[in-house]
């Protein structure tokens, strides 16, 4: 569900749900007690899903009412939740950390509590195990946060425009299209001359990002956090890939989130988009009820892929670290992460969760009755993980602006990714 802050990938994916109204969330006026109650303060980003879940458990802990912070964009909720940790006051008691902010944050895990303290060990069974590893300190003493959701890939695209351009609308014959990315490029050549008045997909930096995650076991920097953006191939595979993919006049060189992307799904101007679960509801708010039942989800292209997820941890500062890591162990449990499937499409991090009918047999009315928990569950077990350095979004970013500069025509692309070589170096000196 949950995107790497990164401007030029538009990666603020924090699926910055546009539908979401933001509270601000810059205090703790409702933490502590009150009535002989305790009050646990939850900062969010985006949509977390879990409205009922709060409901069940007060109604199950009467001693205890929960209040939610939201801030609708992780572009606005990330530098906040820095602000409140370096202050030692304002985070709250749980707190959601994307996956981008938790590498960063993985260095200073004294400013979480241990959850291993509270009887999480017994757990690890409950995730995929490396969603556990990631919040796990490299000598697996301290475990900073547990795993919500994973952004769990398929390919979007409009059935209406495939048929338009003499292409397969079924989604199992699609998905043979693009057994891997040079299926889908030239699938998209098809689909280009063919001139339906739409371009085959929406923009290069998303394409890239899951060419990317799909090259290895890291991207920009390697295990000791030692810049490899040079030495490592599949970040050059990914970029030429998606350079090809532009070249060939694929995209339709929107920005992520701007208001010309937003209304593109409206008016159907591209065919296709790399869609993380929680991607279904961008698109179907955007897009509207008028086009329900004109987009359909298919395999990505490639072995499985993951673009986001998050994660539940208690701040050091919370008054209250003992209820607050029971209640980030109730959300983050099976049952938690089935209902947070259930109420925004966020597909689960926890095995169960993934294999439960609720999950495993959902289908999507509004994507012509997608069966997305098969599809995701699919990607989610076939993907590999990969490591982030704690500055893998300021790399990211400067090959991000490099990219956009190719799609605009602003720079060749071997110009283009000289740049975003030197703007690397400058920005991670080592």
């Amino acid at each position: 569900m949950r995107p790497r802050l990164s401007k030029a990938l538009a990666l603020s994916v924090g699926i910055t749900l546009l539908a979401v109204t933001a509270a601000c969330g810059g205090s703790d006026a409702g933490s502590g007690e009150t009535d002989g109650k305790i009050t646990l303060t939850v900062k969010t980003f985006s949509k977390f899903g879990y409205e009922d879940l709060y409901k069940q458990y007060e109604a199950d802990h009467p001693g205890v009412v929960i209040k939610e912070d939201n801030i609708a964009k992780l572009a606005d909720y990330t530098p906040k939740l820095q602000q409140w940790l370096t202050a030692g006051s304002g985070a709250g008691d749980v707190v959601a950390l994307e996956e981008g902010i938790l590498v960063k944050l993985m260095g200073k895990p004294d400013q979480f509590v241990n959850l291993l303290d509270h009887g999480a060990a017994t757990l690890q069974p409950n995730f995929l195990d490396w969603k556990w590893k990631q919040a796990l300190t490299t000598d697996g003493k301290k475990l900073v946060g547990l795993g919500t959701d994973i952004g769990a890939q398929g390919m979007c695209y409009r059935t209406d425009l495939f048929a338009k351009a003499g292409l397969p609308t079924d989604r199992e014959q699609v998905g043979k299209l693009w057994p891997n990315w040079d299926g889908y490029l030239e699938t998209g050549k098809k689909f280009t001359a063919a001139n339906t008045g739409s371009s085959f997909f929406d923009t290069a930096g998303s394409v890239y990002q899951n060419i990317l995650m799909q090259q290895g076991d890291h991207t920009y920097f390697d295990t000791s956090n030692k810049l490899v953006i040079e030495q490592n191939p599949g970040v050059r595979k990914a970029w030429e890939s998606t350079v090809g993919m532009v070249q060939a006049g694929l995209s339709g060189k929107l920005q992520m989130w701007s208001p010309q992307w937003n209304a593109g799904f409206k008016k159907g101007t591209f065919a296709t988009i790399p869609c993380p679960a929680w991607m279904l509801g961008v698109i179907s708010d955007q897009a509207g009820p008028e086009n329900a039942g004109k987009w359909d989800v298919a395999r990505v292209p490639g072995e499985g892929a993951v673009r986001g997820g998050s994660f539940l941890a208690v701040p050091a500062q919370s008054k209250h670290q003992k209820e607050a890591a029971e209640l980030a162990k109730f959300l983050t449990s099976p049952k938690g992460q089935v209902g947070a499937f259930k109420a925004k499409n966020n597909f689960p991090s926890s095995p169960q969760a993934i294999d439960d009918p609720t999950v495993s047999g959902a289908t999507n009315a509004y994507f012509s009755n997608a069966p997305v928990g098969r599809i995701f569950g699919q990607s989610a077990k076939s993907l590999k993980p990969v490591y982030l350095g704690p500055d893998n979004q300021i790399v990211g970013d400067a090959v991000g602006d490099a990219l956009t500069a190719v799609e605009q025509g602003k720079l060749n692309p071997d110009e283009a990714w000289t740049k975003a070589l030197a703007d690397a170096r400058r920005a991670v000196p080592q």
